[in-house]
């Protein structure tokens, strides 16, 4: 009679690249960013509003969608950019981009009634835009004696 003990096993938890990590924070980032908008229609009058051509306090008018459609695209593009770019244009670009964002989320608290709602959607944008600042901050870095210079690198790929 053979009596089964359990194995233990350490679950592998592999080094996610940090152009990923960037690329779900910005896709998180966007998620939240456009439901808090969508959800935010369920705000008493606000259909209404939209109705009648009135965006917050602003009439609706093709500079008016076309702002928004600009403001939307850059957590969009910054998904792609983040896969995409070169290492050093990434992390500067997400250093700027991400910090960016910060004052522009936090305006969406201004001259609102409703703040336990926008205030949740605001904090949650800016610890995202957080994260991805520290990403991007602490970028690994190679040392030169772990890496191959161009020369090694160009030697390899001639022979």
């Amino acid at each position: 009679m053979s009596t089964r003990h359990p194995t233990t096993t350490t679950l592998e938890d592999p080094r996610i690249p940090v152009r990923a990590k960037l690329a779900a924070a910005w896709t998180s980032f966007m998620f939240l960013y456009a439901y808090v908008d969508i959800i935010a229609f369920f705000k008493p009058g606000v259909i209404a509003d939209i109705q009648v051509g009135v965006v917050w306090e602003f009439a609706v008018s093709q500079t008016l969608l076309t702002t928004f459609v600009a403001l939307m695209a850059i957590p969009i593009f910054m998904i792609v950019l983040s896969m995409t770019l070169p290492t050093r244009a990434n992390r500067v670009t997400n250093l700027i981009v991400a910090s960016v964002q910060v004052p522009y989320a936090a305006f969406n608290l201004v001259g609102e009634s409703w703040t336990y709602f926008y205030g949740l959607g605001v904090t949650l944008e800016v610890l995202l835009l957080g994260y991805i600042v520290r990403c991007a901050w602490t970028w690994p870095r190679t040392t030169a004696s772990t890496s191959p210079d161009r020369g090694t690198v160009r030697a390899q790929q001639r022979a």
